[in-house]
């Protein structure tokens, strides 16, 4: 007994570990959605307000138009206000949420299994799983709706012990609705499931009043355009799915009835939902290919330890032979849980979608150790020495995947991959700011994304002089909102670089003549008028041009 306390702590130090070394580099650089909570956090706490002036917003922040949660953002303003501006001061704190959840799956585990073996071993999963671990280095939604998620279903599994955990547990799901926009449907779902299962085991005073104040503003909250602006871009039925089906029906030479009863949206929306459900229980999702946006996940990688493979599934089995045959309530819950989480990323665009369908953590690292313990428990009836064998080889073989995994992160994805960082800003952010002074109008191309936003964090802008700027020319188009200029900052796109002469024309029409000016221009690879001089080039980690920065003198 007195080893599990160690345990414990090793297990914890090596997610630590994972998470926190050279946590500012790697990923190598600064992705715009963390520079965006960054900078509207540090103009929370300077002015009280974000970036477009709105105090205090408690559903949702504008941000570029795709409205995030509130939650995560106020969680990193006391990191900015400590540390400062930087990567480390927005990163950090979901370093920590990473670290928590890896303690939390513990208690989860235990109260789930009873056993302290399987709640290790679940512990241990958790905090070397890509799925967890990639994700827990960088700002992301997700980091804070997991942790919640995971203390809330840690804390209602070991209520028996602990009474007061019962209103804890309602309370951390209430929470969940202001940190990721996936639990705001999938929580409602779980809570369900639990009155289902439970019954009025779980309705108290308590109990019903937290509810009360968390889930009966959602649907005033989920009403509100800015809440859905996401969800109508991503969501299954869109303009490009509606033109789909037209196309379908006016191209295919069946009947019109048959046309029709074909090509429709509730059976489009059925048939697209059923396969992207499917896709997140498959081993090319879990273990073998990963996701497909390598923001988000390692090429070629799955989201789990690929040792894990064959004991997920007898997990799988183990849950729902407890769940119906045994009619067990804990497994019942644990099986409702499993089936409902991938229901919010199923009826996105997006197959495969590694932070969507976050609402399954940390279920597959818990199926993956009931399966190792059943298939564990197998071998102890018939040899003790081949199970402890068997362990010794799964815990080697899971460490050396991840020494893998881990070269393959920090060497081959670092490089190949910094591009898709949007790597190389905070280099042309800091020669625009050496040469400053030199120049009237600094020029730079709209190519990667959101370039105010890094000029804005980088230079730790003052947020009071930047929303009073007189220079400042920002609006909304196609759902978006826009930034075209700022002090002597103009961005543009690449195509409204000239091939000749110096007048360049923003999105709003302004024109800048810089014949009669100093201008400096930062663009993408050769997109430069001809007469201008080459003064500096920044690259990706992979050696490929990311930027040239040209002038006119």
């Amino acid at each position: 007994m007195k080893k599990l306390p160690i345990l414990f702590i090793v297990i914890i130090l090596l997610g630590a570990f994972l998470r926190l070394w050279n946590v500012s580099s790697m990923p190598p650089a600064l992705n715009w959605d963390e520079i965006s909570h960054g900078y509207n956090a540090y103009s929370l706490l300077k002015t009280g307000s974000d970036e477009w002036g709105v105090h205090f917003p408690l559903a949702n922040f504008r941000a570029y138009g795709d409205y995030p949660l509130t939650l995560n953002l106020y969680l990193t303003v006391p990191f900015v206000w400590a540390f400062g501006l930087t990567s480390f001061a927005i990163r950090f704190p979901h370093a920590l949420l990473g670290i928590g959840t890896v303690i939390l799956s513990y208690f989860l585990a235990l109260g789930v299994s009873k056993k302290k073996s399987v709640a290790f071993v679940v512990m241990f999963l958790v905090s070397i799983d890509p799925w967890f671990f990639f994700t827990s280095r960088f700002v992301l939604q997700s980091n804070l709706s997991v942790f919640l998620l995971t203390g809330a279903m840690a804390a209602f599994f070991n209520r028996k012990e602990h009474r007061f955990l019962l209103p804890v547990s309602i309370f951390l799901l209430g929470l969940t609705l202001f940190a990721y926009h996936t639990t705001r449907i999938f929580t409602p779902l779980l809570l369900s499931a639990m009155v289902v299962v439970y019954k009025k085991q779980i309705i108290t005073k308590w109990t019903v009043v937290i509810a009360i104040l968390f889930f009966l503003p959602l649907p005033l909250i989920l009403l509100n355009p800015d809440a859905r602006a996401r969800a109508t871009d991503v969501f299954l039925l869109n303009e490009g799915s509606i033109s789909y089906l037209e196309t379908m029906r006016n191209q295919t030479a069946l009947p019109s009835v048959v046309s029709k009863f074909l090509y429709n949206r509730p059976v489009y929306l059925i048939e697209q939902s059923a396969i992207h459900y499917a896709d997140y229980f498959t081993p090319n999702f879990l273990f073998l290919k990963g996701g497909t946006q390598y923001q988000f996940s390692i090429p070629d990688f799955g989201v789990m330890n690929l040792i894990s493979l064959p004991f997920f599934y007898v997990g799988m089995f183990f849950v729902a032979n407890k769940a119906l045959r045994k009619r067990d309530k804990t497994y019942q819950l644990i099986l409702l849980w499993l089936l409902l989480a991938p229901i919010p990323a199923s009826i996105t665009t997006e197959r495969f979608a590694v932070l969507r369908s976050t609402t399954l953590l940390p279920l597959p690292e818990l199926l993956s150790a009931l399966g190792l313990s059943t298939v564990f428990g197998v071998l102890s009836k018939r040899n003790k020495k081949y199970s402890l064998l068997f362990f010794s080889l799964f815990s080697v073989s899971a460490l050396l995947f991840l020494l893998f995994y881990i070269f393959s992160y920090t060497k081959i994805y670092r490089t190949n991959y910094s591009w898709t960082w949007q790597f190389g800003y905070k280099e042309a952010v800091t020669y625009m700011s050496d040469h400053y002074s030199e120049y009237d109008r600094i020029i730079v191309t709209k190519k990667y994304g959101e370039p105010h936003e890094f000029v804005l964090f980088y230079n730790s802008w003052s947020p009071a002089a930047y929303k009073s700027d007189d220079r400042l020319v920002r609006y909304t188009q196609s759902n978006w909102w826009w930034v075209d200029s700022f002090d002597k900052y103009i961005f543009v796109n690449d195509w409204q670089i000239p091939k000749e002469g110096k007048i360049f024309v923003t999105e709003k029409g302004v024109k800048i003549d810089c014949a009669a000016m100093k201008c400096l221009l930062v663009t993408s690879p050769g997109n430069a008028p001809r007469s201008w001089k080459h003064l500096n080039s920044i690259y990706f980690l992979d050696g490929n041009t990311a930027f040239e920065i040209y002038d006119n003198k």
